[in-house]
């Protein structure tokens, strides 16, 4: 196991990127909250902090009630003082000159300077969803600033310029953000591993889950987004880890670390408990694999995301057809959306500095502009219709679930003839199966930066 911790970002990558969006800008000045800690039961007891990932990506620190401020090419970072106690209860802080040098920024003053900043009521914001850090740039701008986020983003609650400006520059990563979510992809590896080694008979989800963030945290990292290590996986976000394993189950593990510096992995496998699968397990996995080295394959530079997505679920369907869960023609079946009891889900969405990338910005960055959700169920959950370019970061994850609510419930009625009940008894022990992988689009094809994790 190798336990390597992530790199960090260079000053040189951070002042690129910065000078980037001033020139997307015209040098209209912008200002970058990282956001602030949230009390849990009371003030001094706050949740774990992460910056805002639009103020990560440009100072690769997370520096909480910290604002990044650039203007005609120069960029400055304001910080909140630390309280006289601060050192005793947390230890000593990088001083300014430490952050200039660390972040190559021109400048690191006191959050107080910030108020008569030059061109401060003109600026850009990018404000994060916290209400209080909505509440206090509206206090430094002299104007109302409500905090964005969600699907679609409201015109009138965003800058949409700088929208489209973040959007552009964070959709195609630099080297130094493809080496962060390596190292990602590295301890995710460790991680997936380690669940592997640790799943037996008798022993509970949450003890899986647990030998999976030691493995992220011997590469001092955290997972990227709440881990599901479930035996349910026919629940798509199951957050409990109470079950026990038992021999015949299949894990559904899906789970990904992130780096000090937000970047995010998210692979999801499907491994069987105390022996090999059985038929009708391995019958639903390998549908399941062929349908997602195919998609992978579609990864290229031009191809359109939903076009990726079509190409899994008709796979998909196809399959179930040939395991005889469905009964009909592949193509019909799939038009009249039959594939969706199985598979209601989109194929992925866009990673990098978060795992789901961008997405505080709504389908303004997911969706190409002239492109809407579809109505379609199933299809409707797809976060990303983009046409694919080099640098570009997806996920692909197809599944395929026995939902008893959907097989079960109005939604199959349309499909009684296609729907073959007794076959459905017969794989009773699948539940749900995803296999999920991270891949970068690049000029020669898709590379696949959790390829190590066996599946």
């Amino acid at each position: 196991m190798t336990t390597q911790g992530a790199p960090t970002t260079g000053a040189g990558a951070l002042r690129a990127r910065r000078q980037r969006l001033g020139e997307a800008l015209g040098g209209a000045p912008v200002l970058l909250a990282a956001g602030l800690p949230r009390s849990r039961n009371y003030r001094a007891w706050t949740y774990p902090f992460r910056a805002n990932s639009h103020f990560l990506y440009f100072v690769g620190r997370s520096l909480p009630g910290a604002f990044l401020y650039l203007e005609s090419g120069r960029a400055e970072l304001f910080v909140p003082p630390a309280g006289d106690d601060h050192a005793l209860w947390h230890g000593p802080t990088p001083s300014g000159d430490e952050l200039k040098a660390a972040t190559g920024v021109d400048a690191v003053r006191p959050l107080t300077e910030l108020e008569p900043a030059p061109g401060l009521r003109r600026a850009r914001t990018a404000a994060p969803q916290e209400e209080a850090t909505a509440a206090r740039l509206g206090e430094l701008l002299g104007r109302p600033v409500r905090a964005h986020g969600g699907e679609p983003i409201d015109p009138a609650s965003a800058d949409l310029a700088l929208a489209d400006a973040l959007i552009r520059e964070r959709l195609r990563h630099d080297e130094a953000a493809l080496a962060q979510l390596r190292a990602a992809a590295a301890a995710t590896a460790d991680a997936h591993a380690a669940g592997r080694e640790a799943s037996r008979p008798g022993v509970r989800e949450a003890e899986v889950r647990a030998h999976m963030e030691l493995a992220m945290a011997r590469h001092g990292m955290a997972p990227a987004y709440s881990p599901i290590v479930t035996v349910h996986g026919e629940v798509l976000h199951h957050e409990a880890y109470d079950g026990v394993l038992a021999r015949g189950d299949l894990l559904l593990a899906d789970v990904g670390a992130e780096t000090p510096e937000g970047w995010a992995s998210d692979v999801t496998r499907t491994w069987p408990v105390g022996g090999p699968m059985s038929a009708t397990q391995k019958g639903v996995y390998d549908v399941v694999l062929g349908a997602q080295r195919e998609a992978i394959a579609r990864v290229r530079p031009g191809a359109r995301y939903r076009d990726v997505h079509r190409a899994a679920r008709k796979l998909l369907t196809a399959g179930l057809v040939e395991l005889g869960l469905l009964r009909g023609d592949p193509e019909e079946l799939d038009a009249r959306g039959a594939g969706e009891l199985f598979f209601p889900h989109g194929v992925g969405h866009l990673i990098g500095l978060d795992v789901h990338d961008l997405e505080d910005l709504g389908d303004r960055a997911g969706y190409a502009p002239g492109r809407a959700r579809s109505g379609r169920f199933g299809e409707c959950y797809l976060r990303l219709d983009r046409d694919l370019e080099p640098g570009m970061a997806v996920t692909i994850e197809p599944g395929i679930y026995f939902v008893p609510a959907l097989l079960e419930g109005p939604r199959a009625e349309p499909f009684r003839d296609a729907l073959d009940r007794a076959a459905l008894a017969r794989f009773a022990d699948v539940r749900g199966i995803r296999i999920e992988d991270d891949v970068l689009v690049t000029a020669a094809g898709p590379e696949v930066l959790t390829e190590a994790i066996p599946k």
